[in-house]
């Protein structure tokens, strides 16, 4: 379901790369970790991702008061993993506690979205070259596919197939990378960008170009061409950025 026409798209809801890329980063959280048979995801995991949907795509708007039992209800997940998620979109900068009045949903700001951007421009082109030096052949084949979902998406204009996918892209390029610190400074960014760029592209923003940048990384990385990645990277950013000032004049 689209959120913004309240319409069914035509892009799957799960397409092939969003499932592939889901079975990679798992793959790659499998080969290194101590425990045996981890879930897909955890209650926390799962509890995260639909509140992070609900405030990106601003079903849950900015300003917004939420309160605990409200969201446990809401998502049928327990009060334990919902209040966890919650402390992890404060860290993300999506929420912000206040003790005894609730969960205030932040306020999207451009000043913030521009400085944002500075820092992602530096992390987003490292993590893109490592991931095309580094990948395993499935992550390669996997980024194919998810180029071809964006780009499908970037046909469809299917905003939410789009938001999707790019959460997996960013999943996946950053497991691909295999450099923990760059990715740690680069994922509380995610979900804000998405966020800003939901609220302001009907007015602003090219969604079958948005996609498309995003697919000449996923196929840059695939060839395993570095310099391309690194490129296509920059080309992203430098769209996301001239998006973002023009939001200045909405």
């Amino acid at each position: 379901m689209n959120f913004v026409t309240g319409k069914t798209t035509s892009v799957r809801a799960a397409p092939r790369g969003e499932k592939r890329a889901r079975k990679a980063v798992k793959g790659t959280l499998d080969a290194t970790a101590d425990q045996e048979d981890l879930p897909d995801l955890t209650l926390t995991d799962k509890a995260y991702q639909e509140l992070e949907e609900l405030i990106t795509t601003l079903v849950l708007p900015p300003g917004m008061v939420l309160g605990e039992q409200n969201l446990v209800q809401r998502l049928g997940i327990g009060r334990t993993p919902v209040r966890e998620a919650l402390q992890r979109l404060a860290r993300d900068g999506l929420v912000v506690v206040m003790p005894r009045r609730g969960i205030l949903v932040s306020d999207i700001n451009i000043r913030t979205q521009l400085r944002l951007l500075e820092t992602r421009r530096v992390l987003e082109r490292l993590i893109a070259r490592l991931a095309a030096e580094r990948s395993t052949k499935e992550e390669r084949d996997v980024f194919a596919s998810l180029a071809q979902d964006m780009r499908d998406a970037a046909t469809a204009s299917d905003d939410l197939a789009f938001m999707r996918l790019d959460r997996h892209f960013n999943e996946l390029i950053a497991t691909a990378s295999r450099n923990e610190f760059a990715v740690r400074s680069l994922e509380s960014m995610a979900a804000l960008s998405r966020r800003f760029w939901y609220q302001h592209y009907k007015q602003a923003a090219d969604l079958p170009l948005t996609a498309n940048l995003h697919a000449d990384v996923c196929e840059a990385v695939a060839r395993r061409d570095v310099e391309a990645a690194g490129d296509a990277s920059d080309k992203l950013v430098n769209y996301i950025e001239s998006f973002a000032r023009k939001t200045l004049d909405l």
